[in-house]
């Protein structure tokens, strides 16, 4: 059955499409993803694909041994990180992503060993994560992106050193990663963004500043995109529909400050966003498409929270604190 949008229940107005009226959906502490009218041109109706959401997860992390904490975060509203569940095991050194609904964390580190391990959420319910599946080669600090549907692990370090490999899953539907193909170099610890089209890994181990992508729903082997301004490791990335924002690092023997942004649609090289309030490394990040989160850290205050907005440059700005501090969580958002 279809319905006509105007004069129908939605709130607001009962008329659509006069005196400038456009149709939003609103998301804040009490209207989340109710329809109204708003007096707005047509060029401020936002696109915000389904894997971003109001909520930001972080997963594990190491902050004097390894942990299975689970926080979570409403991306709009600053305060502290609460208790959102546990993982399967204590971990470190992984990343994850979502396709709006379900949050997936590949891989990571559990005492001596390297995981294959894919574990699953529901964001939007509280609770422990659930097994999914495993990898094609068990690794840690893997890069991660999606578009939606299909979450891909790229790079990483496996028993025999760092490793060129990208494997996918259907975030929807439980099971073993199968091979996408290589990246351009081996290289672990480096930072994944993405558009609902394209997935970007930039920086890594041995101080790489090459950005490699790939489009997402076709398999094979990575592309050049270009070079991060910086080049480093244990890079934390997040994104918008637009630009893909990598923040933090390590340059032997100090930590990193620089956020470098790109168009995700536009290959080349990296351009300066801003500063992170402090230089750290080993951070997770994640947005909603508006605010982009950086949390946890290896420096001065592992438990730091702090956002910039993806779409204006400038520096980091407090969020508030994760409810244990640690660093190399595995981040990712939903609703």
């Amino acid at each position: 059955m279809s319905r006509k949008i105007s004069r129908s229940f939605i709130n607001g107005r009962t008329g659509a499409g006069t005196a400038g009226q456009g149709l939003k959906v609103e998301w804040d502490s009490t209207n989340d993803g109710e329809l109204h009218w708003k007096d707005v041109d047509e060029s401020s109706l936002e696109y915000a694909p389904v894997w971003y959401g109001g909520r930001g997860v972080f997963g594990g992390g190491e902050p004097s041994g390894l942990t299975d904490v689970i926080d979570y975060i409403t991306i709009a509203t600053t305060g502290n990180a609460q208790d959102f569940g546990d993982l399967m095991e204590a971990r470190a050194y992984f990343d994850g992503t979502s396709n709006g609904t379900r949050g997936v964390w590949f891989g990571g580190y559990a005492g001596s060993a390297s995981k294959a391990l894919i574990q699953y959420v529901t964001v939007s319910t509280l609770g422990n994560a659930a097994d999914f599946g495993d990898l094609t080669l068990a690794r840690y600090s893997p890069a991660v992106v999606c578009d939606s549907t299909t979450g891909v692990a790229m790079g990483g370090l496996a028993t025999t050193g760092d490793v060129n490999t990208m494997d996918y899953v259907t975030i929807a539907t439980t099971g073993n990663a199968t091979d996408f193909g290589d990246t351009t170099v081996t290289r672990r610890e480096a930072g994944g963004c993405n558009s609902d089209v394209r997935g970007l890994m930039a920086g890594g181990y041995n101080v790489h500043n090459v950005i490699d992508y790939i489009t997402i729903a076709t398999l094979g082997n990575a592309i050049d995109f270009g070079d991060l301004t910086v080049g480093r490791t244990y890079v934390a990335a997040c994104d918008n529909t637009t630009r893909g924002l990598f923040g933090g690092g390590w340059i032997s023997p100090n930590a990193n400050n620089t956020m470098d942004y790109v168009t995700i649609a536009t290959t080349g090289n990296a351009s300066d966003f801003g500063d992170l309030s402090v230089a750290y490394r080993e951070a997770t990040a994640c947005s909603n498409n508006t605010t982009g989160i950086f949390a946890g850290a290896r420096g001065p205050s592992n438990n730091t929270i702090e956002y910039v907005t993806i779409a204006t440059l400038g520096n980091a700005t407090d969020f508030g604190d994760l409810t244990v501090a640690r660093y190399s969580m595995g981040g990712l958002s939903g609703n």
